[in-house]
């Protein structure tokens, strides 16, 4: 999702940053651009700003406006005025326009907005582009009939293309297993090698390199340099804007507040319930279903895994070759003095509503769960666990610990109440997002070499991270946007590998577990309300 904030001031960029900081959007600054530049950074959503005196974006949007395809960058102006700027902006064509200052949280969905409506036209587009691709071939089919014999040779290609879609799911069905039992060689992790060190090592470096700031300390002192610059204003000025600087003043002073109040609480549920939210590690395999025997990575006389010239690696039931192995990385919380831990289903069971293995299951496969194993903040060692139950209802299970939790646990509380969950209140989530990328990213470049060198398979790395007690979770704050009957719509930022994780009100009490991210909707993720798991839990 690509953002370009355009010939913004220095407050409104400030402003703009912090209320998108840390909701995967991909965001690009520039200053005094021509159309041609702007559409060849592609952006989705343009970012721009206008003063009653200064309009000298106008033509610019004018001009992408007037373009063969207007729908494809939507562009939202900043005004520093009211309604009379704010209608000139539309006039222009603007998709949207707020006013300065703004509320981070209206603006942020208001970008939500733009990527949200944006989507259904680039699926009419696509849809548009594919009936003429159709059109086309059908009258290449049409001409082709109409040339006789000789047209023979290309009327059998042209029929061949036009139903190789339809008949893409017999074809398939119709290879041997042998043909069949093929993954490309990323899905197929293998156990060991130097393949797989260095592409940790990346993996890692690119997290590190995309990580922001999780507190609110960077947004506290700006929002203090802005009451202080408010007040040199209205010191200065006398009695010429003194009332709309004091609203200035006001709105700031409680947005502040606001926040330092939400972090209080935030630093409160970190220290009580941190050590109780565990990273884990879900070991899939995979067994032959005809015969009952593992699948494996075929390998050569010498024991290197076969793979062709397409990076596809061979898969077998039999020989020396490792078996075929996920690993996988989600959040769990402890909930109940057996030892039992809430979590997401297809955590749980990674397989289950998996589109990516569905393939390899539906050519003779069947995926289970080789272990479980649990690491706790603070705990050098990981703690094995089994399956307990699976909701029928929501993306939900729970674990059970094969041994006692660690002693510096608390099981967290859960609040199942329809009031618990309100739209517009703060809430926090803790999780693992990014899994041991995000892990070893936070722990810097020299302790990730170190850790991925002396580990020769992932089981081996997460031990090590856990003995050198680096496994610690990451927290971030955020506000409900939305409460629907079977989920919880909120924007606390996470990613892949924060499935799972608690999802906290300002009382402190889990009032769901994240489930899903929307990419296409700038940060809006969401959660199952724990009443859910009333059922699993009794």
């Amino acid at each position: 999702m690509r953002i370009l904030l355009l010939n913004l001031g220095t407050e409104s960029a400030e402003e703009v940053n912090q209320a998108l900081s840390g909701q995967g959007y991909e965001i690009t600054t520039g200053h005094g651009l021509t159309v041609d530049q702007v559409l060849a950074l592609s952006p989705e959503v343009l970012i721009t700003e206008a003063t009653p005196s200064d309009l000298s974006c106008c033509g610019l949007i004018s001009q992408i406006k007037a373009g063969p395809d207007p729908r494809t960058l939507r562009i939202l102006m900043i005004v520093h005025g009211g309604a009379l700027e704010r209608a000139r902006a539309l006039d222009l064509r603007a998709d949207d326009v707020i006013s300065f200052p703004f509320e981070p949280l209206e603006f942020a969905a208001r970008i939500r907005t733009q990527f949200r409506e944006r989507q259904p036209e680039l699926e009419l587009e696509a849809k548009l582009n594919n009936a003429l691709q159709k059109e086309h071939l059908a009258e290449s089919a049409v001409e082709a009939l109409r040339g006789g014999m000789n047209a023979k040779p290309r009327f059998w290609l042209i029929l061949g293309i036009v139903v190789l879609a339809a008949l893409a799911t017999v074809i398939s069905n119709r290879h041997s297993r042998k043909d069949t039992l093929q993954l490309k060689a990323e899905v197929a992790q293998l156990n060991g090698g130097l393949s797989r060190q260095g592409e940790l090592l990346r993996r890692a470096e690119q997290v590190r390199s995309s990580l922001t700031a999780t507190d609110m300390s960077g947004t506290r002192e700006a929002l203090k340099a802005q009451t202080e610059q408010i007040r040199k204003e209205i010191a200065a000025d006398g009695d010429t804007d003194r009332e709309s600087l004091k609203t200035q003043l006001q709105e700031t002073q409680n947005r502040l507040n606001r926040l330092e109040n939400e972090g209080r609480v935030a630093e409160t549920i970190v220290h009580t319930y941190g050590p109780s939210i565990c990273l884990l590690h879900v070991v899939v395999e995979f067994r032959d279903k005809d015969s009952g025997q593992l699948i494996r990575v075929a390998v050569d006389a010498t024991g290197k895994p076969q793979v062709d010239d397409k990076g596809m690696v061979s898969l077998a039931t039999e020989g020396t070759g490792v078996p075929l192995r996920l690993d996988i990385f989600g959040t769990g919380f402890l909930v109940a003095r057996d030892g039992r831990l809430l979590t997401n289903h297809h955590v749980a069971e990674p397989w289950w509503g998996n589109e990516e293995l569905k393939p390899l299951l539906d050519r003779g496969a069947s995926a289970f769960a080789a272990s479980y194993t649990a690491y706790f903040p603070g705990a050098s060692q990981g703690i094995a666990a089994k399956l307990d139950r699976t909701s029928p209802d929501a993306d939900l299970a729970t674990l059970k610990l094969q041994t006692s939790a660690p002693p510096h646990t608390a099981l967290l509380e859960l609040d199942d109440r329809s009031k618990a969950s309100v739209s517009g209140d703060p809430v926090v989530l803790i999780g693992y997002p990014t899994g041991i990328e995000g892990i070893l990213a936070r722990a810097g470049s020299d302790v990730t070499h170190q850790v991925v060198e002396n580990a020769h398979e992932v089981t081996q790395v997460v031990s090590q991270m856990a003995a050198q007690n680096l496994i610690r979770p990451t927290t971030t704050q955020g506000h409900i946007g939305d409460v629907l009957k079977d989920k919880i719509v909120y924007d606390a930022a996470t990613t892949s590998g924060g499935s799972g994780a608690p999802l906290f009100n300002r009382d402190g009490k889990v009032i769901g577990v994240n489930f899903a991210m929307l990419n296409d909707f700038g940060g809006s993720n969401l959660a199952v309300p724990v009443r859910f798991a009333d059922e699993l839990l009794k």
